[in-house]
């Protein structure tokens, strides 16, 4: 079936990575095996839930887990989770915190919008966030001062491009701080499912993930840490977490999807990887304006892009223009345009065919009049 065709939907050349507004990524065949085959049954879903904990648990070296609808869903319900424990009659009064340790403690160079903003979702629970410090710099003391204050329910910490280049407590030293003060820490990972027992293994109390970047499954979030806290996470689905439950669809999927996770090899992988990145660069070379580079995944999961900076003298174009004409037409060309304003894009090669590899390189090369 053609649902582009059907729905008058534009092909996409997905240059950009495992994006939400473009759908996150292609299923892997083994997680759709297992999600279709899910579809024809009936299930008692906390057993799943616990089927999963144990899944999550031996593929991330953490205690436990679950399966949310997705980060932003297991953000939330993490922070209810350590203003509730696993009291029900506290869960049932969500989101009136009333009585219970309800500040939030984010680095201000941690207050990120993914889409959204970070600190609303962490308000959703009743929460009241302190953003700590400024976006150029928190220290040791700063954190430190808000957590002598009490009535601190937890601090978040972000993994991500998307916060401050620098200045701020790393998650190594965060960690050991935090518990000083006897606060759990929890950690949106949402795109570094590749580095979850890196993670899990600084100690922080909850981590939670996407199942649907890297790991390639149907929607969901992955969360992995205390028992105790990650049994509190699903507790909240008798609360304000029943709209943001997990199906069977999501659940099988992430467990199907980490099985494989456990299974892959990396090096392999990555191998891979470095080898659509080559292709690029080749298919790109002499290009005039355009300067070809490579760069790390900047949280050091273990894959690079193709970094295109453009020369406007010489390309005739910005790299803001070259976005914008890539992503004209059908099929449109997403690049990964994080830094254009600051003269440079990368192509995203991970989730491209070789021959979507060839068409987005020719449609770099037509419009920069390198054909």
């Amino acid at each position: 079936m053609d649902l582009h065709a059907k729905y008058g939907l534009r092909r996409v050349i997905n240059a950009c990575g495992k994006m939400t507004s473009l759908s996150a990524a292609i299923v892997g065949p083994e997680v759709i095996e297992v999600v279709s085959e899910s579809l024809r049954h009936f299930f008692v879903l906390d057993e799943i839930q616990a089927a999963a904990g144990r899944v999550i648990a031996r593929a991330t070296g953490a205690e436990s887990g679950c399966v949310t609808a997705c980060t932003s869903a297991g953000i939330t319900l993490g922070v209810a989770a350590c203003m509730t424990g696993n009291d029900l009659a506290k869960v049932h009064r969500l989101p009136d915190a009333d009585g219970m340790p309800r500040r939030v403690l984010l680095q201000k160079g941690h207050s990120i919008d993914f889409g959204a903003p970070l600190a609303q979702q962490i308000r959703l629970a009743g929460a009241v966030v302190v953003e700590v410090a400024t976006w150029e710099r928190c220290t040791a003391d700063d954190l430190r001062q808000e957590l002598s204050k009490g009535g601190v329910a937890a601090v978040v910490a972000v993994e991500s491009h998307h916060t401050a280049p620098g200045g701020w407590v790393q998650l190594p030293e965060l960690v050991p701080l935090v518990h000083e003060a006897g606060v759990p820490v929890i950690v949106d990972a949402a795109a570094q499912d590749l580095r979850f027992r890196e993670l899990v293994a600084t100690g922080a109390d909850l981590v939670v993930a996407s199942a649907h970047k890297f790991l390639s499954s149907t929607t969901a979030g992955v969360v992995a840490g205390r028992k105790d806290l990650v049994d509190a996470v699903t507790l909240q689905n008798r609360g304000i977490g029943r709209g943001m439950k997990a199906g069977k669809e999501a659940i099988f999927g992430a467990i199907a999807a980490l099985e494989r996770r456990m299974a892959e090899d990396l090096r392999a992988w990555t191998r891979e990887q470095d080898r659509r990145v080559r292709l690029i660069l080749e298919l790109l070379a002499g290009v005039p304006g355009l300067r070809l580079s490579i760069d790390p995944d900047p949280n050091g999961c273990p894959f690079s892009r193709a970094r295109l900076t453009v020369d406007p003298a010489a390309a005739g174009r910005t790299a803001v223009a070259l976005t914008r004409a890539l992503a004209e037409g059908d099929p449109t060309v997403v690049a990964r345009a994080h830094h254009a304003k600051e003269g440079y894009i990368h192509l995203d090669a991970i989730e491209l065919s070789d021959d979507e590899i060839r068409a987005a390189c020719a449609k770099v090369r037509r419009i920069l009049g390198a054909a």
